[in-house]
């Protein structure tokens, strides 16, 4: 289970997410990774990954970080 966002794009896409599971915005408007992360995590686990400090995330996480 991962708690918080490794770089700006995930936080990003884990906040395009809980947007839509709050019905905040259309599920439709989703694409990629915060589409997938909008059917596999729970709301509160989106939380968790969106509150994330975006000063300190890179811009993109690392190939190393994906293999894992």
């Amino acid at each position: 289970m991962m708690s918080k966002a490794e770089s700006k794009k995930q936080q990003m896409a884990a906040g395009a997410a809980l947007a839509a599971k709050r019905g905040e915005q259309p599920e439709s408007g989703l694409r990629g990774a915060s589409k997938e992360m909008a059917k596999s995590m729970s709301e509160k686990e989106l939380r968790e990954m969106a509150s994330a400090k975006r000063k300190d995330l890179p811009t993109r996480g690392s190939k190393d970080d994906a293999k894992e």
